[in-house]
């Protein structure tokens, strides 16, 4: 097979692989939401990145994480 076509074959795949890996440990696809933004709400701006990330970590976290024990 050729080089450069292992290669077009294997970058989506790698791709995906490493958003995958990034949502099972809790860190947002900034990439995925604004391309998301793009497409289906063109008419509004997305959010920078540090702001994305705030309103990801409050969302996922809310008040802060709870215990039920000391």
């Amino acid at each position: 097979m050729n080089s450069n076509l292992l290669a077009d074959w294997f970058k989506p795949l790698a791709t995906q692989a490493a958003a995958t890996a990034r949502l099972m440990v809790g860190v947002p696809d900034y990439d995925a939401y604004v391309n998301h933004m793009r497409v289906r709400h063109p008419d509004e701006k997305p959010l920078d990145y540090a702001a994305f990330f705030r309103a990801r970590q409050e969302a996922r976290y809310g008040d802060g994480m709870t215990r039920c024990c000391c």
